[in-house]
């Protein structure tokens, strides 16, 4: 195995078989199954053999009603902010069933998009994408918004449409308020903890079947503790590679006693396969 920092020669063993860093390697996945798609195929693809323990599952939100007051004036909002695809998706489906005119209303907001993979739900829908914040965090979305207005002197009047999960981090709006913009951040979306069989789920870590898990989310690491039935994974995961999305991610999983964990510098599943990747083969050549 060729050191994880020559990224040519890593690059030439991803495709080589034989070489493939993650062989005989098993990765447990978080996400929900209809989003691990590109997850799964690439550790597939570096040789993983992935166990799907989805810990979160999308839903629609309790209540309509504040979304749809907010949609039958929706071209009085300045900006419209996606702070995920998933907040995306459950927006455009409530907006094409109950808005005359459908997505023909985003016409006149500037649509910003937090991360390219939610630029991409809106464009794969046919929604064009003004704003793309390149750091899929609030404090990324807030930086381009107030770059793509001129200064934060700009904000001031300005009307912002967030359409979010039920538990989201107040940063945005807050920040945003802050500056004198007027801000309604509406419930898209709530995400609940699926059933799931904790204690088979922990035996496989405790027996050392994993080498790795993924979090995605804060809600991936809260709900996997509930799951298993643990305030402190320290000891469950004392042994498994844990590779977060970003430092959101992260920092949920030090509230769990997690505090050494893999994260990529870009928030991407494509980027978090390949940090995996990498720090297993680094493990290899350390102990080599």
């Amino acid at each position: 195995m060729s050191d994880p920092t020559d990224k040519k020669a890593f690059e030439a063993e991803l495709k080589d078989p034989a070489t493939r860093p993650l062989n005989g390697r098993t990765i447990m996945v978080t996400r929900p199954r209809g989003q691990a798609s590109e997850i799964t195929r690439l550790l597939e693809e570096l040789g993983a053999e992935v166990i799907h323990c989805p810990t979160i599952e999308f839903i629609e939100p309790s209540d309509w009603s504040p979304l749809d007051a907010a949609l039958d004036r929706i071209e009085s909002y300045d900006w419209i902010v996606f702070t995920s695809s998933n907040g995306a998706r459950f927006f455009l489906r409530r907006l094409i069933e109950q808005a005359v005119g459908g997505v023909s209303l985003l016409a006149a907001p500037v649509l910003c998009a937090m991360g390219h993979a939610t630029a991409a739900t809106l464009k794969d829908a046919g929604i064009r994408v003004d704003v793309i914040a390149r750091d899929s965090k609030a404090e990324g979305a807030f930086s381009a918004i107030v770059e793509h207005v001129g200064g934060e002197d700009k904000i001031r009047g300005l009307r912002f449409l967030i359409p979010r999960a039920r538990v989201a981090r107040d940063y945005l709006p807050d920040e945003l308020k802050r500056l004198g913009a007027q801000v309604e951040a509406v419930e898209v979306y709530q995400t609940v903890k699926p059933d799931a069989d904790g204690r088979a789920i922990a035996r496989l870590f405790e027996e050392g079947r994993i080498d790795a898990i993924t979090f995605t989310s804060s809600s991936t690491v809260s709900n996997f503790a509930a799951i298993v039935e643990s305030k402190d994974l320290s000891g469950l995961l004392r042994n498994t590679l844990v590779a977060c999305i970003g430092p959101v991610t992260a920092a949920t999983a030090a509230e769990y006693g997690i505090r050494k964990v893999v994260q990529p510098d870009v928030y991407t599943a494509a980027a978090l396969v390949e940090t995996i990747a990498r720090s297993i083969s680094s493990d290899v050549n350390s102990s080599d």
